[in-house]
């Protein structure tokens, strides 16, 4: 008998992957929690029957939302990490040698023990003595920290369930607030193809709080169509550009900083969606 495992992206459209073994299921305080072993793409992280990362394609998620708004900071020290308690962004974001401080606010302490236990190759920089982990509400914490980092980082599930409330514009109001002069934040996006309308909106609320916000793409092979976006809300740098290289020359294995500026070079079907005058360049 064989084990597969369906991710539901609507009523018309589902995802199966073959299954090796159950390795973990539990109902949180916040959401169901499952790490699955799979075929194709090794372990993989389960929230609410929405698939979070996995052990082969992680990569690419990972050095996206990470690198592009760090290179585009002139010199990062003070960063928050908002969900991301795989630990994959926290892994991605020592690379750079400027950095002091990773601060990790996650609500759902149960996901950061099953990454810890399950995912090693992902959560492997979690006990890194810069490293401070707050188990609590990421909205209410971005409330109690003025003008305290230079880049806050976005890693959400889903805009549904504990996640719902980082996608609004008060939230962006006031990530605007936490980030020191010149920083920057980046958030997860969705699906163009999947989530055209909500992408909408997301622009429309960071730009409502940042004089520059920008939009860019990834292709993740385990996200709903393929194609992923994120979105970037500046105080005053331009994230196509990037200032410096400040990595720690451990081999990467999808950014590149070729592509700092060409993943914010839009399709047309993108700009059909979000047109250009949408999205505020600074100018």
């Amino acid at each position: 008998m064989e084990l597969w495992y369906s991710e539901k992206h609507n009523d018309d459209l589902r995802i199966s992957m073959r299954i090796k073994e159950s390795l973990h299921t539990e109902r949180t305080p916040y959401q169901d929690l499952a790490v699955l072993d799979t075929v194709q793409y090794g372990r993989m992280l389960v929230l609410d029957g929405l698939v979070m990362t996995t052990e082969k394609d992680e990569f690419i998620y990972h050095e996206m939302i990470t690198h592009v708004p760090l290179i585009a900071h002139p010199q990062p020290e003070r960063v928050l990490i908002i969900g991301g308690g795989d630990g994959g962004t926290v892994r991605e974001t020592l690379r750079h040698n400027s950095v002091k401080q990773v601060v990790l606010v996650e609500i759902d302490g149960r996901v950061i023990e099953a990454a810890r236990k399950y995912l090693p190759t992902i959560s492997c920089a979690l006990d890194d003595e810069r490293v401070d982990i707050r188990v609590e509400d990421g909205i209410r914490f971005v409330q109690e920290n003025i003008n305290a980092f230079d880049v806050v980082i976005v890693d959400s599930t889903d805009p549904i369930g504990p996640a719902e409330g980082l996608f609004n514009r008060e939230f962006y109001q006031n990530v605007f607030h936490t980030l020191r002069p010149g920083g920057l934040m980046v958030a997860q996006s969705e699906s163009p193809y999947m989530n055209g309308s909500f992408i909408k909106r997301m622009v429309a609320d960071v730009g409502s709080a940042f004089p520059i916000c920008k939009l860019y793409m990834a292709a993740i092979p385990t996200y709903p169509s393929g194609l992923w976006c994120f979105l970037c809300g500046s105080k005053e740098v331009d994230p196509e550009e990037g200032c410096s290289d400040r990595l720690d020359g451990k081999p990467l294995k999808y950014y590149t900083r070729a592509l700092q500026k060409a993943a914010f070079q839009l399709p047309a079907f993108i700009n059909d969606i979000v047109s250009p005058s949408e999205l505020n360049n600074g100018e």
